[in-house]
Parts: structure tokens; sequence; C-alpha cells
């Protein structure tokens, strides 16, 4: 079964050596997203703003490879400081509503103003 790589159409290369996605068969894993925007830039500078912004890349990158919020069994957020857990939360259920996949949450250190990542892994019907 071949491999698929998604790029979003209209969206950026990544800098650095990785695909947006990656789909094979009914499996659909969505690289690790930041709050850039379609031309590179960063959007926010709060956790909320950030959030919104990562979520909706990694609904580009769902949509691209044949997928939605409601085929994803799994997240991993990736916060630069624990102290923005709460609002990242808010942010969060906002966007996603109900009904939550599974997620795990890690503190890590990323580049200079970016505060939220997040990757996804699908299951297509």
């Amino acid at each position: 079964m071949a491999r698929t790589f998604i790029h979003p159409e209209g969206t950026v290369q990544p800098a650095v050596p990785l695909s947006h996605g990656v789909r094979k068969g009914n499996i659909l894993q969505v690289a690790g997203q930041v709050a850039f925007d379609q031309q590179g830039e960063v959007v926010g500078t709060t956790v909320a703003e950030q959030t919104r912004q990562v979520l909706a890349n990694v609904k580009r990158v769902l949509e691209a490879g044949g997928a939605s919020f409601d085929d994803v069994v799994m997240f991993r957020a990736y916060l630069t400081d624990v102290a923005h857990f709460g609002e990242f939360n808010e942010a969060y259920a906002e966007v996603l509503g109900s009904d939550f996949p599974a997620r795990t949450t890690v503190y890590v250190g990323l580049p200079p103003g970016l505060l939220v990542e997040i990757d996804a892994l699908a299951v297509v019907d």
C-alpha cells in the first residue's frame, strides 16, 4: 500500500524535511502544526490565538487528506509553558466543541514566538 504525502494547496512548504501529513490506507498522520498562516508568518501572540490558528492548520491538512476532526482519534499538544494550560484548553474546546479525541499534552521548547504545536492521528472510514 503506497503512502500519499499531503501538502495542502496554498500552504508554504515546510522549511524542514517533513510533509504536512502522510496517508497510508485509512490512516492519516498530521505532522505537528504551529501558528503559521499560509504565507509562513506567525499568527497571534497569545496561546488562545495560536491554538485557534494551529487547529485551523490541522484541519486544512486533514481535509487535504480526505479527513475531518471527526476522524481524529488522537491529538498531541506541545506547549511551551505549563501556565498556558488553562487558556489552551479553553481555545481547544471552543474550536472542537465536544466528544473530544484522546489527547496528550507535553511541555517543550519551540522556536521564538511559537507557543503551541499540535499533531493529529486520524482513521478515515
